[in-house]
């Protein structure tokens, strides 16, 4: 699949919003002491990636019931659903000038994932959470996503890097309340 930068100007995803704010002290608290741990910017996206996949429990799996959409927050409180650990480990990739997307997948509901770019290409990650039956790891040599789309299942992966959260994403996770009601709101498409 060949993914399409939504905007063409790659500084855009290296940008600071209200939700990937990288430039918040508790976002660059957490990327200084994981950048004094690596030797070089590939070492430090997978220390990142592996800090938001392994530190950051996906709320679902842990039975919290708070809802967090901006990156720090993520951080700072220790939890979050897809979109939400895709949102701090943008936040973080930023932070140390690593050019990082959002992006999506398509199951029952829309799954949120990033995509880092090193070496002139996009390579997707997925910081979901590993539990029994899924082994998300850090790759630029080939995928290694949380889940594979069934296209007979109407199954997808959107191509599409986004600088910014989809408007679908981001309006569901703030108007939730607690995550048994995003539950019932996620999108089922983008």
């Amino acid at each position: 699949m060949e993914l399409i930068q939504k905007t063409p100007d790659l500084s855009a995803y290296l940008a600071v919003d209200e939700v990937i704010d990288h430039d918040h002290p508790v976002v660059r608290e957490v990327a200084a002491r994981l950048a004094r741990e690596a030797v070089d910017s590939y070492a430090y996206a997978r220390l990142a990636f592996e800090f938001v996949r392994d530190t950051i429990p996906h709320s679902q799996d842990s039975g919290d019931l708070r809802v967090t959409w901006r990156a720090s927050d993520v951080l700072e409180q220790g939890t979050g659903i897809c979109y939400a650990k895709a949102h701090a480990l943008a936040a973080l990739l930023r932070a140390e000038d690593i050019p990082t997307a959002l992006c999506y997948q398509k199951f029952d509901v829309v799954h949120g994932l990033v995509a880092v770019r090193f070496n002139g290409a996009w390579h997707r990650q997925d910081p979901r959470g590993n539990k029994p039956g899924v082994d998300a790891q850090f790759s630029l040599d080939g995928e290694r996503l949380a889940f594979t789309p069934d296209p007979e299942s109407n199954e997808m992966d959107y191509p599409v890097l986004y600088a910014e959260p989809h408007p679908a994403v981001l309006s569901v996770l703030k108007a939730a309340p607690d995550r048994p009601y995003l539950w019932k709101t996620l999108p089922t498409a983008l």
